[in-house]
C-alpha cells in the first residue's frame, strides 16, 4: 500500500511562494529552505507536504493537477488568501451553482477553495 507524501508544485521564485503557503496552509519547513527547493508540512499533526521547486516551466491555464482547499468559510478564506498574496480567476469553466473559486498562487499555480457547505 501507498500514500500519498508529498504534493510538488513548480515556482520561479521558491521563497516567495514557501512564504506564501506557509501562511496560507499553517505549514513550516521540513528542513531548511534552499533557493530552489523546500518541503512545507503541517505544523501540527499530520498530512500531506507540499514540495516547491524552482521551475521554469510555463504555468498551466487550465492545469491536469491542482489542489483543492477545503473550508466551511469560503468567503473569508478566500478574501485571507487574495490578502496572502494569491489571485482571483477569472474561470470561464465554472458550472452553475459552483461549490468552489478559483484562486492562483504568487507564481500562477492554479488551486480551488472548496465550500464544504455546499450542498
Amino acid at each position: 500500500m501507498v500514500r500519498i507524501g508529498t504534493v510538488v508544485m513548480g515556482a520561479s521564485d521558491v521563497r516567495r511562494a514557501a512564504a506564501s503557503w506557509k501562511a496560507a496552509l499553517g505549514y513550516v519547513e521540513r528542513e531548511p529552505l534552499q533557493d530552489d527547493w523546500v518541503v512545507l508540512v503541517p505544523a501540527y499533526g499530520h498530512g500531506v507536504g507540499l514540495c516547491l521547486g524552482r521551475s521554469g516551466t510555463p504555468v498551466q491555464e487550465v492545469p491536469r493537477v491542482h489542489l483543492d482547499l477545503y473550508t466551511e468559510e469560503q468567503d473569508a478564506e478566500v478574501d485571507r488568501l487574495v490578502a496572502l498574496g494569491a489571485a482571483r480567476i477569472d474561470w470561464e469553466l465554472y458550472p452553475d451553482d459552483p461549490d468552489f473559486v478559483v484562486l492562483a498562487d504568487t507564481e500562477g499555480n492554479r488551486f480551488c477553495v472548496i465550500d464544504t457547505t455546499h450542498g
